[in-house]
């Protein structure tokens, strides 16, 4: 097929030239002693033979070669057939090469945006893609899977502080220092591309906007302390509403907060104020843990004198109902026999006055030295001797110490010999 294009063209290869690549005076050494039809072409000759038919095509005179055309005399005569060919042959390569650089390569994980005139046409898969050229057809590539990242209050480093962007006001009047990262992707290239002029900045106002929202409405300890997440959520829902309604084409996925604190012109007061908090915190805890072990057992002493206090008047009722009882049976009984009821609660009386007061025997009729006997004193010592030696002679110390006089005993015996009358006297009445 270039064989028949070169012959068409009027271009002759001829391999046997022994000027072949060689210069002019070199060619003229190299042709003696060789016969004609031998070595390789003259490349020279080939390039002044199509630059003097692309001449001839485009209606220039064939002008002289400074190569070596001595004669000064005009070339060929063009042949229009072929010039038209090689017109035709250069236009076709042209316009091969132009259709394709319209071939595109999408990456996995990216979208190509295909825009006619400017205009959005189409969206490209991953893979290879063509379009019309240049000026019909641009493309534009955009990373949807990439994860980006907006930082908000500082820049790269939280020692780099922006001023301007981390200051806020809190809804008690306070001024905090926040600084936060938000990170995004891209959900829709389309309006990622054409919704907004400048992206980043655009972010950056609208999480600035959502967070001082946030915090406009909250107060200074929530932020710092316990209300970091629900920020954090609050501010990442604010501002996926905000893009939705600026049409944005971006997925909020996190917003994460890197630092937030009192600004640094109070960091001391704040900190001593911190302080004075935690410490009122500890001793309202102390007193609570005292409070804790006091008052159950206050609570469990009221408790036990109350149950006390219902037992001793349980008992005392129930004494008391018991002894009415058997007065009342004791006075059936006393209507029905009188005398026999007041022998037998006489002797009942003196038998209990008895058990309780100390027993002695006096002879009173006979001059005997024995005064009296106490038994009770007796039956002691002699439990205590059977204890042990030395309780016995304590108790045998004792009825010295205890040694009543002749003339108290005298009386003694006086008032018991009075109560002995008055009670036989009584029962001979009966």
């Amino acid at each position: 097929m270039l064989v028949s294009l070169l012959k068409k063209t009027g271009l002759k290869l001829s391999l046997n030239d022994p000027r072949w690549g060689n210069r002019k005076d070199d060619g003229k050494k190299a042709q003696e002693g060789k016969k004609p039809g031998e070595g390789p072409p003259d490349l020279d000759q080939l390039w002044r033979d199509f630059n003097q038919r692309l001449n001839a095509f485009f209606g220039q005179k064939n002008r002289p070669d400074n190569g070596g055309n001595n004669g000064g005399g005009s070339g060929p005569r063009p042949d229009m057939k072929g010039a038209g060919i090689t017109a035709g042959v250069v236009g076709v390569i042209a316009v091969f090469i132009w259709l394709a650089s319209g071939a595109f390569i999408v990456q996995e994980g990216q979208s190509g945006v295909v825009l006619t005139f400017g205009q959005y046409a189409r969206t490209a898969p991953a893979g290879l893609n063509w379009r019309w050229p240049y000026p019909f057809q641009t493309d534009e590539t955009v990373n949807v899977s990439q994860v980006r990242t907006v930082e908000v209050g500082y820049r790269t480093s939280l020692r780099n502080k922006q001023a301007s962007e981390s200051l806020m006001l809190t809804d008690d009047e306070n001024i905090i220092d926040i600084q936060f990262a938000v990170q995004y992707t891209l959900k829709d290239p389309v309006e990622w591309l054409f919704s907004l002029r400048d992206q980043e900045d655009t972010l950056r106002q609208v999480a600035e906007t959502a967070i001082r929202e946030v915090v406009g409405r909250s107060k200074m300890d929530f932020v710092l302390y316990e209300g970091r997440e629900k920020v954090a959520f609050d501010t990442q829902k604010l501002m996926q509403q905000i893009l939705e309604d600026y049409k944005a084409g971006v997925l909020i996925n996190n917003v994460t907060m890197q630092a937030v604190q009192p600004p640094e012109q109070v960091q001391a007061a704040f900190d001593d104020a911190v302080k004075a908090g935690q410490d009122r915190e500890r001793q309202k805890n102390e007193g609570q843990a005292y409070a804790n072990d006091v008052i159950p057992k206050a609570r469990g002493a009221a408790f036990r004198l109350v149950q006390e206090a219902e037992a001793y008047r349980a008992m005392v009722t129930e004494n008391s109902e018991g002894n009415a009882s058997r007065f009342k049976q004791v006075l059936v009984e006393y209507q029905k026999a009188p005398a026999v009821t007041r022998d037998r609660m006489y002797l009942e009386t003196m038998q209990q006055v008895f058990s309780s007061a100390s027993k002695v025997m006096v002879d009173a009729k006979t001059g005997s030295n024995l005064l009296y006997l106490p038994l009770d004193k007796l039956i002691a010592q002699q439990a205590a001797s059977d204890a042990s030696a030395a309780a016995a002679r304590a108790a045998a110390a004792a009825p010295a110490a205890n040694t009543v006089m002749p003339q108290e005993a005298m009386q003694t015996v006086e008032v018991n010999s009075r109560r002995d009358s008055r009670s036989s006297r009584e029962r001979e009445s009966r």
